[in-house]
């Protein structure tokens, strides 16, 4: 499988961005599927998954503020954020695992397949 990430940008404090990963080559229903981040000089991190039966995971720092979905139909999976914060400048990344379970899904090393990322800004 092959995944795009697409809707990153600069936006104000409190704004809100919606990120896309579209998938090719494969269907997503077939995998587990993660955003993650990556800020300068810091490791990548877990965001939030979304498991083959839909079943979600939010690392705590997004609860409540991100929001992932995933649409079969369209073969993507989106991250809804509003509320955002300085903290969460980052690139943004999806990522896809074979099996569709949710173990460690916030373990960057369990996955597969990653898109190439989309830059979010918060200033």
């Amino acid at each position: 499988v092959q995944l795009v990430e697409s809707g990153g940008g600069s936006v104000q404090v409190g704004g809100s961005l919606r990120l896309s990963c579209a998938a090719t080559g494969d269907t997503v229903s077939s995998y587990y599927v993660g955003w993650f981040r990556q800020a300068p000089g810091k490791a990548r991190e877990g965001v939030a998954g979304v498991a083959s039966g839909g079943d979600t995971r939010y690392a705590a720092f997004v609860k409540g503020r991100f929001t992932i979905s995933k649409d079969n139909a369209k073969n993507t999976v989106d991250l809804e954020m509003i509320g955002l914060k300085p903290e969460d400048t980052a690139m943004y990344y999806c990522a896809a695992k074979a099996g569709g379970s949710s173990w460690y899904w916030y373990n960057p090393s369990t996955y597969n397949y990653w898109g190439q990322g989309t830059q979010v800004t918060v200033s």
